[in-house]
């Protein structure tokens, strides 16, 4: 399956605010913490706990997030299914990013070694 048009403008206009809080219940579900989280978000945009907070109270849209970050060089190497989409098919960049962030966000939940949601080894 393949994002529509309207599919990319819904998630770039999406606000990472909104997302956040449902990405740290399902973390937590899970047993796994904020602090997990927050090492797997940076290591995939280069953003601190103090820039995430930053950008959650500016109501940064997904477009404006992902514009900002410094995409991990090994990102590339996340690849598989998340929300019904095969993430290396992608052919949008921010939709293919902001599925990296789902797909990452899900390893964890899932208890997956964070060397492994790192791509380390």
């Amino acid at each position: 399956m393949k994002p529509t048009a309207e599919h990319n403008a819904r998630i770039a206009k999406m606000t990472f605010a909104s997302v956040y809080p449902l990405y740290i219940a399902k973390v937590e579900r899970k047993g796994r913490t904020r602090e997990e989280l927050h090492k797997v978000i940076e290591w995939l945009t280069g953003f601190n706990t103090q820039k995430l907070e930053e950008l959650i109270a500016s109501q940064a849209t997904f477009d404006a997030f992902f514009k900002a970050a410094k995409l991990h060089p090994n990102a590339n190497l996340i690849t598989g299914m998340i929300c019904g989409y095969r993430i290396e098919e992608i052919d949008n960049s921010l939709t293919r990013q902001v599925r990296y962030l789902d797909k990452l966000v899900d390893e964890l939940a899932k208890g997956r070694k964070m060397e492994k949601i790192l791509r380390t080894t």
